[in-house]
Formats: structure tokens, sequence, C-alpha cells
């Protein structure tokens, strides 16, 4: 089952009941935004002197003269694919390493110290030795790709992103290591950069007996992520991954949880062939004995550790990396438990950290020795359990949540080990995560119950402050003091009053570029930096071809569509109207009842109803095809194909109703 690695940087819309595509449109820059003298071809500025001051003293915190860790990332090197870039059979470029090859010594002014030393780490890549029977490709995508001999052939753990990466990369190992055969897949969680590149490591004579194991909800969760919220939530994350930044000193080094994420390519799922759904499960695969920790909720919905007996191998997957995860995800998404999170890790540190003599995971770099493991795992736990714990014990005192997040710090114990550090997510983001879980986005403030809207707001706060010239002119001010953070709120607010503020926005990108330097975490320099990017040259430009996206969205319940299908009502459209529709998919035997009432669309799967204004019957490979764009909606409605039964002017009028959403929607400007 293949689609184009695209689809999960896509933006989807519901437009006549079917879901389809929307080409981007960019928004026109009214007047063109100056960028400073020294900057960048993308507009990027220099360092400032605050920027310099930020970073040498973030630098003199931490012991950066530790090469601990450039070891361990080092050690069991086999091979390096020199200059790896991965293409597409038509010659797209989906991975290439050798962009970060700047990446090197020193780090450059506008570059945090920090950070800058987790991107060389990130960028040591090749196939490595972790173990006896274990070894690792790591640098070839986002993630690792994990091969454990077994019997007559390999266990290939979390297969990368796209078809084409898992393939170099698989290929890769073959030279170095001999022709085996893929005997079974093990997807460690249900988040794309672990199993969409299945496809690439296989070979139609591994297919027929292959085992593929995953946890429960694997499939559900993995599908599901884009369908409701997946317009909005992968705009989000063009900001969060830098996707549309260059790679460059000035623009996208790293995000702290790998290089990025794989761009363009085909992605493909296989149904696993064995669920764990329990902590305790053991499975022998092709002779090798693996026990499972079932730890759903904690870094993704659907996830498992495992240890390996044999080589006294513990694969903690995702819930530990070397950097402090997201407890909540700048691109968006339902928070996560910072509680339940520690207490996976704990189980863990029982099950498995006092048998273990080597440690490896889904993305970074193994540890060895069961002293260093254990400690390594306290750590991460602790630092998870702190950030629930204090958090609320803050919250308990009156504290707000943008309070705990300016206050709170991990203790000294935890600060300085690099793997509790913020490259991904933050102490900052994190308590707001662990306060929205408990408290949701009202702070108890009557002055924050019902502000007005962001446009209605800027207007008056840009009146009081004496007119948009007095704003300018202090912010301007406040900007030569290194208060970036401050010209950044309230130059938010002249842009949103005045959109075509030229100066403001030039102004305001340039806060956003050194508050991006100065940024320990990957994902926080990459949404300042390309806010910055789009205060220059406007909301992107792009299209999205599906046509190739039947695979994937042939896992999709039916439902699901019908409750995204939901979200793009015109509800002023729909308002006094009613309407029921009856939908009979043959080939799957499934029978639903679509109503509008109350600017309400509701769906049931249920016998039709004899009231309806009209009746489809077709197959949901037919659905499908509309989804996908390979069938054009108005010829299928009148094809011989469909049967229709009622009026298909109710049927054409019930389609009207519904709306697409704006995928390119503004961020940093109204």
């Amino acid at each position: 089952m293949k689609i184009p690695q695209r689809l999960f940087d896509s933006k989807w819309l519901i437009l006549g009941g079917v879901l389809t595509m929307f080409v981007l449109a960019g928004c026109e820059q009214k007047r063109p935004v100056a960028v400073e003298q020294g900057a960048d071809a993308a507009g990027h500025s220099s360092a400032t002197s605050h920027t310099l001051l930020a970073n040498q003293r973030l630098a003199e915190s931490l012991p950066l003269e530790d090469a601990r860790d450039f070891e361990l990332a080092q050690r069991g090197l086999i091979a390096v694919q020199e200059g790896l870039r991965v293409t597409t059979p038509e010659g797209e470029v989906t991975w290439d390493q050798s962009a970060y090859d700047f990446v090197t010594g020193e780090a450059p002014e506008t570059v945090n110290p920090s950070l800058w030393r987790q991107a060389k780490l990130n960028g040591i890549h090749g196939l490595f030795k972790v173990a006896e029977g274990i070894h690792q490709l790591r640098g070839f995508d986002l993630a690792n790709m994990t091969l454990i001999d077994s019997n007559s052939g390999w266990i290939v753990v979390d297969p990368l992103t796209s078809e084409d990466n898992a393939r170099a990369a698989i290929t890769f190992a073959r030279q170095q290591l001999g022709d085996k055969a893929v005997k079974a897949v093990i997807f460690t969680h249900s988040h794309v950069d672990h199993f969409g590149g299945v496809d690439g490591v296989l070979r139609d004579s591994e297919r027929e007996d292959l085992m593929v194991i995953a946890p429960l909800g694997f499939m559900e969760e993995s599908v599901s992520e884009n369908i409701m919220a997946g317009i909005a939530m992968q705009r989000r994350a063009t900001y969060m991954y830098g996707r549309n930044l260059p790679v460059s000193p000035r623009g996208h080094v790293d995000t702290g949880l790998g290089k990025e994420p794989t761009k363009g390519g085909m992605v493909s799922i296989l149904q696993p062939t064995h669920i764990v759904e329990e902590t305790g499960t053991t499975l022998v695969v092709d002779g090798v004995e693996i026990e499972f920790q079932y730890a759903p909720g904690s870094e993704a919905p659907a996830e498992f550790t495992f240890y390996l007996p044999e080589q006294r191998a513990f694969c903690g997957a995702e819930v530990m990396s070397r950097n402090m995860h997201n407890v909540y995800t700048l691109r968006g998404a339902k928070v996560r438990d910072a509680l339940a999170w520690s207490r996976y890790i704990d189980e863990a540190i029982d099950l498995f950290a006092a048998k273990s003599e080597v440690y490896f995971a889904s993305h970074h770099w193994p540890i060895w020795g069961q002293g260093d493991i254990v400690t390594y795992m306290k750590q991460q736990r602790d630092t998870y359990k702190f950030i629930h714990d204090q958090t609320l014990g803050m919250a308990n005192r009156g504290m707000t949540s943008r309070e705990i997040a300016e206050q709170l710090q991990l203790p000294s114990s935890l600060r300085t080990v690099f793997s509790n550090r913020g490259y991904y997510g933050t102490v900052s983001h994190n308590a707001k995560a662990v306060y929205q879980l408990y408290f949701g986005w009202y702070d108890a403030n009557p002055a924050n119950l019902n502000p007005h809207a962001p446009t209605a707001a800027a207007e008056r706060y840009v009146a009081f402050m004496g007119g948009a010239d007095q704003l300018l002119q202090k912010a301007q001010q406040s900007y030569e003091q290194g208060d970036y953070r401050w010209v950044a709120e309230v130059l938010n607010h002249l842009v949103f009053a005045e959109p075509n503020h030229a100066q403001a926005k030039a102004l305001l990108a340039n806060s956003y570029d050194q508050m991006a330097y100065q940024a320990e975490s990957g994902p926080w320099r990459d949404v300042y930096l390309s806010g910055a990017y789009e205060l220059r040259h406007g909301a992107p430009e792009t299209g999205v071809d599906m046509s190739d996206a039947i695979g994937m969205i042939q896992q999709v319940p039916t439902y699901m569509f019908f409750d995204s299908m939901a979200t793009s009502l015109n509800a002023e459209k729909a308002d006094d109207e009613n309407y029921v529709i009856n939908i009979r998919f043959t080939d799957s035997d499934e029978d639903y009842v679509l109503s509008i009432e109350n600017a309400v669309l509701h769906h049931k799967a249920q016998a039709w109803r004899s009231d309806a204004n009209a009746s489809i019957t077709m197959t949901r490979e037919m659905f499908l095809g509309l989804i996908t764009q390979q069938a054009n909606l108005k010829e299928t409605l009148f094809s011989d194909d469909l049967k229709i039964e009622g009026s298909k002017l109710d049927l054409v009028g019930f389609f009207s109703l519904f709306q697409g959403p704006v995928p390119n929607f503004n961020i940093v400007t109204p």
C-alpha cells in the first residue's frame, strides 16, 4: 500500500462531500519588506551583539567540551555512505545528508551553541554495530532503522518514512553485511517515520510469510492522524520543521530529534500479523525471543518498547530519546500525559534496565553499560515527572500557565545533562502542556475569559500606544536593547492592525531572527525563522497531488471520512436546510445515512431511511477514487457505474453546502 510521503505534509479538504486537494495560493506582498545589509539570500539578518552575548552565556553554563556523546555516537561504525543523497525514480530529492556538511567545528554566530552540538551529533551517519546481531542505520532519515539477525535473515525495526530512503538504507546494509532476507518487521509506534518505508525494505519473495508486529491501535492511529485536523496541523508543521527554510547557518540546522523529516517519496503501510496489547507479551520471531512493554499514550498513541534477552539489549522506541521530547508538539496535537509517560519509563527500568547491557532507540545513538543505562533512564523519567509535579504544584499556588513556563527550570542534576536538554521539546512549552491537560486554556483571570480577537485587539493596542509611528519607534528602541520578545509582542499587534506596514514587518522579522538564533530547541528556531521568512516573502505557494494516495486511504475507516466531511459544512449556507442522503457501498457491504439539520451533518451506519432526498449506491473503491481525484465528481454522479435514486437536484444541493478550508492560511499576518 503506497502513497506519496508528501501526503503527510498535505492539506486536505472536503469539497462536494468528497476529500480532495486544494492548490495553495500564496499571499501577495502589498509592499516589499526591506532586509538589512548583510542579510542572506532568504533575508535572514545577522546576529546582533545581544544574541552573541546570550549564546556565549549559554555556552558557559554547559560542559560543551564533553566528548562522551560523540564517542558513543561513533562507536561501532562500520561504514559511511559518502555524499548520502536519496532520490525517487522521478529524480525528486527526498533526503540530502550532504546538505548538512556545513555543521562542523565551532557554532556560528547565528546558531545556539548547544543546538549546534546536537546538530553535529545527529550528523554522524552510517551503518553501526550496536551489539552482536544488532545493527543500526542512522542518518538515512529522521529516524533510525535497526536490523536484528534472526535464524534465516533480518528483523527490521522501524523502516523509516519513505520507500526510497528505506531502500537506500537496506541496500547499503546489504553491501556491507551481505544479502539477507527480511523475515519480520517491527513497527514500534504509529508515527510515519517508523513505518512508511516498509515497502522499500521488502522484496516480493519476502512478503508471503512475513511477520509484522505492531502495538494495539497501530493501524487506526497511523492512518487517522491527518483526517480530522490534518489541514491546520500540517500547515503548522511547516513552521515546526522549517519545511520552507534553507538549510544553512541562518536557516534550518536540525530538529533536535534528527536532521529533518523526509521530503517526498512514497509511503507504505502493512497490516500487522501480530498485535502486542499488553506488557509481558513474548514472541519468538524467526528464532529470536522478544519481550514487549506496551506503552500507549506515551510519546505516541500506540507504542511499545522491547527487550532482546540473547543480546541483553533494550529498545526504548521513542519513549526515551537523547533530548527532551514533546509533551505538546508545536504542530498541534492532543497533549500527552507527562505523568503516565514517566511511569512507563519507570516500569521499563524495573523490567529491563538491570539486565540490559546495551540500550538503543528509534532516534539518536545507543548507550552501553548497565549502570549508564539505568542512570539515563532515571534522568528521562525524572525530567517528565519533575515538569508534571512542579507545574501542578505551582498551579496550586496560584500561578498561571505562562507564569509557570517563565519560572520553571529543571534541577541542576537534570538540566546539565544533554539528553534532557530542550532540543525538541522544552521545559517552557511542556509545562504549558501539563497545565493544559489539567486546566485547559483558561487561566481564571476574568480579563482573559473573553478578550477581543487578534485584529480587533491589535487595532486598539496601536491606538492606545499613540499610533503606528510611535509604536514602531519604541519597538526600534527595544530592539536595540535586545528585548526581542517584547518587540515581537508589540509589533505583532501593529502587523495585525496594519498588515501592509512594511517597516513593522521588517523589524518583526529581524526580531524573530534573533529569537531563532538564541533558541536551543530546533523547532523553536524553525518556528521563529519560518515566521520571519513569511513576513518577508508571504505564505507558501504549493500544490499536492493525491492521485496515488489510494493505498493509505483504503485503511481509513469510512466513518472517519464522514466525520471529516462534517467539519467542512458551511454553516451559513446550511442554516434552515434539511437533507437526508442514503449511501450504500456494495463492495464493503456498508450502509450509511447522512443527514443535515440545524446546520450539522450527522452520519450513521444503519439501514436506509425511506424519507431520504436521494440514495446513492456505489463501491467504496469508487468513493475512494473521488477522494483521490482519480474520478471527476460531476461525471461520477451521472455515470452508469453509480446508481442514484430520488432527486439528483437535491443531491447536488446537498453537496453544495460544503466548503474547503484554506490550507495555506496566514499565521504571522491576519
